[in-house]
């Protein structure tokens, strides 16, 4: 690759995510729908035309910021498995669960997103994610005498329930705490014990 095209790659990347970023402030402090094209441009410090180069309507950067953090959610759940022939998740040790990491580094996009009016719609969209990337990828180490789907979609709402808290709760716990908990709640294996009072 050129340097000119290099050069105009990385102005490409800079300008995208300086306008992402903006939306994401201003979506702080006011719905999506108060926001306007020239509010995201003035924070950004950019001009109305770079937006237009890149993108029709605002809901197009949104979406963009979305499949952007869906992505690299994507990325963070196969961490532990890439690569593998074989993979047990018994043999797997805390550390190697990175999907809090991801929340934490998009802490500003998921705490946005969950206490919107978009909730409900992202809620059933990541659990959708967790849900099919279990089915194509670890499909062959669930129990035999489980339903896979319903397994997959158990253990996707189990997950994104824990992100929720964690929100909920202001991120006090580190990635780290967040790694271990889930990792034990994956090994947890209760006595069937009935207590009555």
């Amino acid at each position: 690759m050129s340097d000119i095209s290099s050069s105009t790659d990385r102005r490409i990347k800079k300008s995208k995510a300086s306008l992402k970023d903006a939306l994401l402030q201003l979506m702080q402090t006011r719905s999506f729908k108060e926001i306007s094209i020239t509010d995201i441009v003035q924070l950004a410090d950019l001009n109305r035309g770079t937006f237009y180069r890149h993108y029709q309507y605002k809901e197009d950067l949104f979406d963009e910021v979305i499949d952007d953090v869906i992505q690299d959610l994507v990325t963070s759940f196969r961490k532990p498995y890439q690569g593998m022939e074989k993979f047990e998740v018994g043999l797997m040790p805390s550390s190697a669960i990175t999907i809090f990491e991801h929340v934490h580094q998009h802490a500003q996009f998921y705490t946005l997103v969950v206490k919107s009016e978009a909730s409900s719609n992202f809620q059933r969209m990541i659990c959708d994610v967790l849900r099919d990337l279990s089915l194509k990828d670890l499909n062959q180490i669930f129990p035999q005498h489980i339903n896979p789907e319903l397994l997959a979609s158990y253990q996707s709402h189990a997950i994104f329930g824990m992100i929720l808290e964690w929100i909920r709760q202001d991120f006090k716990h580190t990635p780290a705490y967040m790694a271990e908990e889930l990792f034990k709640i994956i090994h947890y294996r209760p006595d069937n014990v009935v207590l009555k009072d």
